[in-house]
């Protein structure tokens, strides 16, 4: 496990290169500039900056130069707001991300996943029906339709949360954010948890375990909910990063100071540097996971062995 391990990381090296390189070329292709304004700068002033910034170079010679910063350690200085580094936004940002993120993901695992075992284990009943509806308007309502209506339900029309902010990440201003995060994630845990029992409480060792006098709750709770568990999993692994990385939508309505923002912000004003720094942190967070996804499928699953 641990060579698997060693080698899965060796691999990631040379996928975050790709990564990086393509997103350099994209964003500095697209049309734009971070000095681009309705009222246009002195030429000696732009002239200026673009020295400073090294964007008076030849294209090749500006990536080999972020290159070696990068391996440094170096996101160089955000363009639209000089007195702040990369590292020092996506310092200040991360761990809101994470953290509403996080307890999205969480919830949404422990809650999908009960819904969909339940909605397995009473097939075609009112339980299933009504997981089923649930899941597919969850999975088509897209989240600037939900967290504009949360916002006023909950927040302008029976005025128990606040509209948005995020108050040092006090409870009250977590409950929107999070449950708006999580609705989505919960569909699709339920679906995958769902279908994946149905189809683990027909194979043949279920049959077998049944035969021999087990009880019900030992069917599924010791055999069945470990075949099961495999595809959510799977499904864990890109979704804890795209949650924990920032929701692009979810930060902006509910003005969370997270790297979300920071994102779009920066793709507005070309700000390059954020930009490169966001899409270096989603993809060192994806490889992680789905390292992390590789080595549970061991724990959930003791027949799934790596040599």
């Amino acid at each position: 496990m641990l060579r698997y391990a060693f080698w899965r990381m060796m691999t990631a090296v040379p996928t975050l290169f790709v990564v990086v390189t393509l997103s350099f070329f994209m964003i500095r292709i697209a049309p734009g500039g971070p000095f681009d304004q309705e009222r246009a700068l002195d030429p000696v002033i732009r002239a200026n900056l673009e020295r400073t910034y090294h964007l008076d170079l030849p294209l090749v010679q500006q990536y080999g130069i972020y290159l070696k910063n990068l391996l440094h350690g170096d996101l160089g200085p955000s363009f639209t707001m000089p007195e702040f580094s990369v590292a020092e936004l996506l310092h200040a940002g991360l761990p809101v991300s994470i953290r509403i993120g996080g307890l999205a993901l969480l919830l949404a695992l422990i809650l999908g996943g009960a819904m969909g075992v339940i909605a397995a284990l009473y097939r075609d009943g009112w339980a299933d029906r009504a997981v089923v509806g649930f899941a597919t308007a969850g999975s088509t309502i897209p989240t600037f339709v939900v967290a504009p209506l949360f916002q006023l339900v909950f927040a302008l029309g029976l005025n128990w949360l606040p509209v948005g902010g995020w108050n040092d990440g006090a409870f009250h201003n977590l409950i929107g954010p999070v449950i708006c995060l999580m609705l989505p994630q919960l569909a699709v845990v339920a679906r995958l948890m769902r279908s994946s029992m149905i189809e683990a409480l027909h194979t043949h060792h279920i049959r077998t375990a049944r035969a021999m006098g087990l009880s019900e709750a030992a069917v599924v709770g010791r055999h069945a909910l470990r075949s099961a568990l495999l595809p959510v999993v799977s499904y864990a692994g890109p979704a804890a990063a795209a949650l924990m990385t920032g929701s692009v939508v979810v930060e902006t309505v509910f003005s969370i100071p997270g790297i979300g923002r920071y994102f779009v912000d920066a793709a507005l004003n070309r700000d390059y540097t954020v930009v490169m720094g966001a899409v270096v942190v989603l993809a060192v967070f994806t490889i992680l996971f789905n390292l992390i996804v590789d080595i549970a499928y061991t724990l959930v699953d003791p027949r799934v062995r790596y040599d």
